[in-house]
């Protein structure tokens, strides 16, 4: 089982140590006993979600994960990322190849928007000296793009979606329009609570302006398309000011203060046996004789760590999972009392499900049959039988029960 079809979208533009952010997400070498996804596009890679695993909190020596990994105590959760090549302005009018990279993007649940906090490179993706361009600037722009990326596909045929309207062509047209916009992964519900929020009735919906009409794709984007701003760069000194204007002008977006170049270097480190890292701590330890320049870079990270807990790399991927979306673990298993599958292997198997999914609900994600004849569910962590609308809670470890079970 994939524990999470997720698709996270990897944004910013050129020049922002992008490429070097996907490289220290998708680089971390985990044992996977069955790796979850088998097609991997080439500008898709592998990246992971930590959080401890539930098998420290029941007291239990180890376990058997399978479609993830554990490590120390920790659950390291595979994700898909999708980088997309650096935006320039006017991307969404196709300039270097914009359309091409953004369409890409259709199918991400949430974006990692990667700046250079440090202020180091221009719209165009110049580098330039520390300071020299705004990152608030920078992620604006990049917003504006997705936005007006969004809004002129839905634009491109408004008129017609119109002219059916008026001549009473379109008896639903909340349902003609949510058919329009599905090919941006959004549902009717979504399209149904943006017209509310923007107290826009059914029958308004066709008569909207231009202006109008963009605002309603703003708040669908924001709704369904959002973000978490990854502050990179952080290791180059000034970025700290920058980073608080980050979330002073963007409250509504989390920032993660990132410095990929730090999770690379110290990835490598613990490669060569030189430093004992986890990726996602908040420390790590010299074990060998570094040289002097290396030295200094070790350093260098560990002031990193002490103002910020870590490089951040991790910390953006649960922040995406986890406080933007809202997801949460649950291990399901065969034996209740053993916390075991059917091969006896010790949780094996963790799934990530929106906050508020039900037993029943989580049946049918294991498989269609299980939802279909679903009887009851066990909370292993109580021996409690629970119904079909209990709602999940994180590092519940539960046992369906259905008729359609075999063996």
């Amino acid at each position: 089982m994939e524990p999470t079809n997720t698709l996270i979208g990897i944004v910013g533009k050129t020049n922002v140590g992008k490429s070097s952010f996907f490289s220290a997400a998708t680089g971390i070498e985990v044992p996977i006993e069955n790796r979850p996804f088998v097609t991997i596009e080439p500008n898709v890679g592998i990246g992971y979600a930590r959080k401890k695993c539930v098998h420290v909190e029941l007291g239990l020596p180890k376990c058997d994960a399978s479609n993830s990994a554990c490590i120390m105590g920790y659950r390291y959760i595979p994700v898909k990322l999708m980088d997309v090549a650096g935006l320039i302005p006017g991307a969404h009018e196709g300039k270097g190849l914009g359309n091409k990279f953004l369409d890409d993007l259709r199918r991400s649940d949430v974006f990692l928007l990667v700046v250079d906090a440090s202020g180091s490179t221009t719209a165009e993706g110049v580098q330039v000296g520390p300071g020299a361009y705004d990152p608030v600037e920078e992620v604006k722009f990049v917003m504006f793009e997705l936005d007006e990326w969004m809004y002129e596909s839905i634009k491109s045929d408004w008129d017609k979606f119109t002219k059916l309207a008026s001549v009473g062509a379109l008896r639903d047209p909340v349902g003609a329009f949510s058919q329009r916009v599905s090919g941006f992964g959004i549902t009717k519900a979504q399209v149904e609570a943006a017209l509310e929020a923007l107290k826009i009735s059914d029958t308004e919906l066709p008569k909207l302006g231009d202006d109008q009409l963009r605002e309603l794709v703003v708040t669908l984007r924001k709704m369904t398309k959002p973000m978490v701003i990854v502050a990179n760069k952080v290791d180059i000194p000034g970025s700290e000011k920058n980073v608080e204007r980050l979330k002073q002008t963007f409250p509504d977006v989390p920032v993660v203060p990132t410095s990929a170049l730090a999770e690379l270097l110290l990835r490598k480190l613990s490669k060569q046996g030189l430093v004992e890292y986890l990726p996602g701590d908040s420390n790590f330890k010299v074990k060998g004789v570094l040289d002097q320049r290396t030295q200094r870079a070790v350093d260098m990270i560990r002031e990193l760590f002490s103002r910020y807990g870590g490089t951040g790399v991790i910390q953006a991927i649960n922040t995406a999972l986890f406080d933007v979306l809202k997801l949460i673990a649950t291990y399901p298993v065969e034996d209740f009392n053993k916390y075991t599958d059917k091969s006896g292997r010790v949780l094996p198997d963790v799934l990530l499900v929106p906050k508020g999914t039900t037993a029943r609900e989580l049946a049918y994600r294991i498989h269609t049959d299980l939802g279909e004849t679903f009887l009851y569910a066990i909370n292993a962590k109580t021996k409690q039988r629970v119904g079909a609308d209990y709602r999940l809670n994180d590092d519940d470890v539960i046992k369906i029960v259905a008729a359609g079970a075999k063996g």
